[in-house]
């Protein structure tokens, strides 16, 4: 009966993990422009690598260093810098909350950056544990991008002042810390030139993210008025 079993069941002499090339060769594979990875990559341990390789069309082979982060990033355009700003808006330290703007459609749209730093004058106190700036700080900001649109001769802004008539449908998405870029776009939606009334659409980001939006009632006057 044994012998039986074992002539339909043969027993291998030839142990579980062979070191035959061709094993080897399937369980590790050599070094090549198309399997650049050593082994221990190939047993899941990644390695990250700070070149890349790159396969021309005639097989040479190009190593590019990869782009520091510290590159990688572009600059902000600059269509109005602080000085253009200041001279336009009636605004100063501490309520001149626009940096920079980086896009102006006359009579149409604005889009101003406000570099929020720990260095602003409402960190001591909102918050002394956690810097957050407030919420009626970043509607103050984004009216003055609003003003920079009405306030140019496109609009008919050639008046000294302009005010807050009513903010509707302020929503705040997320907190705004110090270390953030807060980009607000102001959009004009309505103009009333004889009375000198205005209605704009108002959003903020954080890195593309929504963190604030709201609709703008705002009037431009003399400062005797």
């Amino acid at each position: 009966m044994e012998a039986s079993v074992m002539a339909r069941f043969p027993l291998h002499s030839q142990p579980l993990f062979s070191s035959s090339p061709a094993l080897s060769a399937r369980s590790a594979p050599p070094l090549s422009i198309s399997n650049p990875r050593p082994s221990t990559l190939a047993l899941g341990l990644d390695i990250k690598n700070r070149f890349v390789t790159r396969c021309s069309v005639d097989g040479a082979v190009k190593v590019e260093a990869e782009v520091p982060v510290e590159k990688s990033f572009p600059p902000f355009p600059t269509v109005m810098d602080i000085n253009q700003i200041r001279n336009i808006l009636p605004h100063r330290f501490p309520f001149l909350l626009v940096d920079r703007v980086i896009e102006y459609t006359p009579g149409v749209t604005a889009v101003g950056i406000k570099n929020v730093t720990i260095n602003d004058n409402f960190f001591p106190g909102h918050f002394p544990e956690r810097p957050i700036m407030p919420g009626v700080l970043m509607v103050e900001a984004m009216a003055q991008v609003g003003g920079l649109v009405m306030l140019q001769p496109e609009v008919g802004g050639s008046r000294e002042n302009f005010f807050f008539a009513g903010i509707d449908k302020v929503r705040f998405r997320k907190p705004v810390i110090a270390g953030d870029t807060l980009i607000m776009r102001m959009t004009l939606t309505k103009l009333q030139k004889r009375f000198g009334i205005a209605k704009m659409e108002g959003k903020a980001y954080v890195g593309g993210n929504l963190v604030c939006e709201g609709e703008f009632l705002m009037a431009t006057g003399s400062a005797s008025e």
